[in-house]
């Protein structure tokens, strides 16, 4: 194993948004697992508004040399204007679980190659 792993979460504006999200990057072999936590209340200000929103909550399993990457597809696919990309270390981990982790990700491309999206993200309007 090759260690420093991190999570990484991701809120979206809908469950169909994280899921989309979550099966490209889970594909392209930048993330392990996309765990999606829906209906999640989110309150935050955006744009000197305060919002109270319904939310869904991506938590990502990869390896901290591959965050850029990651980071940078989500982007590509999210519908918010700012998105929350939030990455932490994992300190510690069942070994054959981490081990399983450096399998999946090991595929990483170098390119996108010919994924599908299933979800056509809608204007950016919001974080």
């Amino acid at each position: 194993m090759d260690g420093n792993y991190i999570m990484v979460f991701m809120t979206a504006s809908t469950e169909e948004e994280a899921a989309n999200i979550g099966h490209n990057v889970v594909k392209e072999g930048l993330a392990a697992c996309c765990n999606i936590v829906t209906k999640i209340r989110s309150i935050y200000v955006w744009k000197d508004k305060l919002c109270d929103e319904t939310e869904a909550l991506c938590v990502f399993k990869t390896r901290a040399m591959l965050f850029d990457r990651l980071k940078k597809r989500i982007q590509e696919l999210h519908s918010y204007e700012v998105p929350e990309i939030i990455a932490v270390d994992i300190k510690d981990g069942l070994d054959e679980y981490l081990g399983w982790i450096d399998s999946v990700t090991s595929r990483a491309r170098t390119s996108r190659g010919r994924g599908h999206v299933i979800f056509a993200p809608k204007a950016k309007t919001r974080p």
